[in-house]
């Protein structure tokens, strides 16, 4: 089988398509034959090496946590899928080494979920990574309640554009910041508000519309953004960051809010639950581009420059 791998870390002329043996599915395990991949900043961070101290690790390494396909073979004991289910999955397992850019891959049947009726492999491989991060931070570290008031901090990402809609299936109320150009494209997710965030201190912009701050700012950005966040949430709010683990004590302590740090974790429920969302067509996928897996290269060049709207995918 075709598979994009490393050897070692590095840039992206570590990239290798290489023809691996395909595998075959132990206990408990499916075989699934791989129709699409996401591509994830967390892609290239990986390829450079900047999780290495974070994740354990195994080379050759595949790289990719995100995949839909159809199920081949069912190893001994897996019982919740037969051949020829269409399914998908966030694939990270505990030691990263066999991922999704590769042509079949196997996994424990508890990864999988059926994959929504309403997508394409294409799009079906876009959801699982950054839809669950959403739903984690949102819903399970944050709490958002119907009628609260969420802000996203890069919403046309990704992340950001699942958080946005999961938001609004919830009854909440989002505030989005992003650049002028991606206002439309929010506005077609149903976010609420928009803010501009090139244009002067989005602080200000979010004062006039919620004096008071806001219930939960979910932060996509990190870095400076992230600290002018805690300015953003109201007395006894929440902040939730995928970005920083530590965030800031002193504007915590100062804010008396409370801050969570997410990495997201395989979860199959939550993942059918995003499925039944997106097949009562309340959660949309908005793929910005799709390029052949021997062209992987592209696509981690492009998820690197941090600023794409929406997902990026490998078709097999």
């Amino acid at each position: 089988m075709r598979a994009i791998l490393i050897h070692e870390f590095g840039g992206l002329g570590q990239l290798k398509l290489a023809e691996l043996p395909q595998p075959r599915p132990a206990e408990g395990e499916v075989l699934v034959r791989v129709k699409a991949a996401g591509v994830n900043p967390v892609d290239w961070k990986i390829l450079n090496g900047r999780l290495k101290e974070r994740i354990p690790h195994q080379f050759p390494l595949v790289l990719g946590w995100d995949m839909a396909g159809v199920v081949e073979e069912v190893g001994y004991s897996a019982q919740r899928f037969q051949v020829g289910d269409q399914v998908f999955a966030y694939c990270r397992r505990p030691v990263v080494q066999h991922g999704s850019y590769a042509e079949w891959m196997t996994l424990p049947e508890s990864y999988l979920a059926h994959k929504p009726n309403n997508l394409s492999f294409e799009e079906a491989a876009a959801v699982p990574l950054a839809a669950l991060t959403a739903y984690q931070s949102i819903f399970v570290a944050a709490n958002l309640q119907a009628n609260e008031t969420l802000m996203v901090l890069g919403a046309s990402g990704g992340v950001g554009s699942f958080a946005v809609q999961l938001a609004k299936a919830q009854g909440a109320k989002v505030i989005a910041l992003a650049s002028e150009k991606n206002h439309e494209y929010l506005k077609t997710l149903e976010a609420d508000i928009t803010i501009d965030y090139t244009q002067g201190d989005f602080r200000e912009s979010l004062r006039a519309v919620a004096p008071d701050g806001v219930d939960v700012v979910f932060d996509c950005v990190g870095a400076e953004t992230l600290l002018k966040g805690y300015d953003c949430v109201k007395m006894g709010g929440r902040l939730v960051s995928i970005l920083d683990p530590e965030g800031n004590a002193e504007c915590i302590a100062a804010g008396k809010i409370s801050y969570r740090y997410v990495f997201v974790q395989p979860h199959v429920p939550q993942l059918a639950h995003i499925r039944q969302w997106i097949e009562a067509d309340k959660v949309k996928v908005h793929l910005n581009a799709v390029y052949p897996l021997a062209e992987a290269a592209k696509a981690l060049e492009q998820i690197s420059r941090f600023h794409t709207r929406g997902k990026i995918v490998l078709q097999m």
